[in-house]
C-alpha cells in the first residue's frame, strides 16, 4: 500500500498486539478474545491487515448478530480494535463504522450488525476460477466440521450443568464460527463473478489486469494486479478492485490521470501501463 503507516504492511497478529498493549489489564482479557475471534474467522494471525476490507467486517458482525446473543457487546470490542487501527493509519478507512448497535425492537434484545443503505444491491464477488474452486472446497470442509461440533455439543449437554460445562460452551462458540463463516462463503458463491483470463484486451483497465502507475510525488513505478477481495495479497502486489486504488484506475486507459484519497491527503498517479 501508499499510504502512511499502512506502507508497514502489517499482519493481523501485529496489529492486534500493538492495540492490546496499550488496553488496562482489566479490559485485555475480553478484548483479546474478540479480536482473536475476528482473526480466526477472517483467515488467520498471519493475513495481511490492509488486506481488511468493510465489506468483511460487515459480514461477521451481520453473521454474530444471527448467530450470538451476546453480540452487542462482543462488537464493540471489535470496533474498538479497528478504530484505533485506523486512527494509527495501519489501513485507509475506517472499517469500525461497518459495525453499529441496532436499538432494541419488541422482543427486548439488541442486535448488531453491518450498516447498509437502503436498497443496497449486493456487490458481486469477483474472482479467479481457481479461487472460486478453493471456496468450494471450504465450504465443504466446514459443512462437514459442523456435524462434527454438533455432535460434541450433544455429548457435552448430556452433563446438565451448563453452568460450569466448559466443553459445551466451547463447542458453541466453535458452531457460531463455523457457521458465521459457512454464510459468508455462500453469499460468496452466490454473488460471484469469474474473472474470464482469456477475456479480449481492451485498452482500459479491468479486475485481473496489472497496472503501472507513476506517483508523481516521488517518481517512483508501482505495480499493483487488480484481484477480487478474497486474492488480495500486498506482498505481491495484489490489490483489491475495491480499493481506492482499484476503484479509481478501473476504467482508465494509459496515460490517464489518478487521484487517490486517503488519510494523509491525495495522492497523485499517472497511468503508465496496463498488462492483461
Amino acid at each position: 500500500m501508499v499510504t502512511g503507516n499502512a506502507s508497514e504492511n502489517l499482519s493481523m497478529s501485529e496489529v492486534a498486539g500493538r492495540y492490546l498493549a496499550i488496553l488496562p489489564d482489566e479490559k485485555k482479557n475480553a478484548a483479546q478474545q474478540e479480536i482473536n475471534n475476528f482473526i480466526r474467522w477472517y483467515g488467520g494471525r498471519e493475513k495481511s491487515f490492509v488486506g481488511l476490507e468493510g465489506s468483511a467486517v460487515g459480514n461477521y458482525a451481520e453473521r454474530l448478530s444471527q448467530t450470538d446473543a451476546d453480540c452487542v457487546r462482543k462488537l464493540e470490542l471489535v470496533r474498538g480494535f479497528l478504530a484505533y487501527a485506523y486512527k494509527q493509519h495501519w489501513c485507509q478507512e475506517n472499517l469500525s463504522v461497518s459495525i453499529r448497535v441496532i436499538k432494541r425492537g419488541k422482543t427486548g434484545r439488541s442486535r448488531a450488525g453491518f450498516v447498509k443503505k437502503k436498497d443496497q444491491k449486493k456487490e458481486p464477488s469477483y474472482m479467479s476460477q481457481e479461487a472460486f474452486n478453493q471456496i468450494e472446497v471450504e465450504l465443504k470442509t466446514l459443512k462437514e466440521k459442523r456435524l462434527i461440533v454438533i455432535e460434541d455439543i450433544k455429548r457435552a449437554a448430556a452433563d446438565k450443568d451448563f453452568k460450569e460445562n466448559a466443553p459445551y460452551h466451547a463447542a458453541r462458540e466453535q458452531k457460531s464460527l463455523i457457521e458465521g463463516k459457512i454464510m459468508e462463503l455462500e453469499e460468496m458463491v452466490a454473488s460471484a463473478v469469474i474473472i474470464d483470463e482469456n477475456r479480449k484486451t481492451t485498452h482500459t483497465v479491468a479486475i485481473g489486469d496489472t497496472i503501472v502507475l507513476l506517483d508523481l510525488a516521488s517518481g517512483k513505478e508501482l505495480r499493483y494486479t487488480l484481484v477480487g477481495p478474497r486474492e488480495v495479497d500486498p506482498a505481491k502486489g495484489k490489490i483489491s478492485i475495491g480499493s481506492p486504488v482499484g476503484k479509481s484506475a478501473v476504467g482508465k486507459s494509459v496515460g490517464a490521470a489518478i487521484e487517490v484519497t486517503v488519510p494523509a491527503g491525495k495522492l497523485r498517479f499517472q497511468l503508465k501501463g496496463i498488462e492483461h
